[in-house]
């Protein structure tokens, strides 16, 4: 009789933990993906119709100024946790230009991987 060698099985220990821990990898980074999308805001300001999203601005985690516009009208809109707040309506509206707009995405994650070290 010759010893030849057996395959392992595809259901032993190593493949199962191999497979749980490749799961929890690509869970965890649909997860981190999520966050960034969220944390940098990538999404566009809405617009529908008459009443749109113009630009907003940041103050901290939960609070943010926001410039609608409501037909020929614009705006500014405090938004925080506690709810939405009319600061004022502009008398002469401000025009947006694209440039001062945050990058796609795209853009934005090549300017990251090429900093040194690729974080920000």
């Amino acid at each position: 009789m010759t010893n030849l060698a057996t395959p392992a099985s595809p259901l032993s220990v190593g493949s199962v933990a191999q497979l749980t821990l490749s799961l929890a990898a690509i869970v965890a980074l649909i997860f981190a993906i999520s966050w960034i999308v969220k944390r940098l805001k990538l999404g566009t300001p809405h617009s529908r119709g008459d009443i749109g999203v113009i630009d907003q601005l940041a103050l901290g985690p939960r609070e943010r100024i926001v410039l609608v516009r409501v037909g020929d009208a614009q705006v500014l809109v405090g938004v925080s946790a506690g709810g939405v707040v009319g600061l004022t309506p502009l008398a002469k509206p401000i025009t947006v230009s694209d440039s001062s707009r945050s990058p796609a995405f795209a853009d934005r994650l090549r300017e990251l991987m090429k900093r040194p070290g690729g974080s920000p």
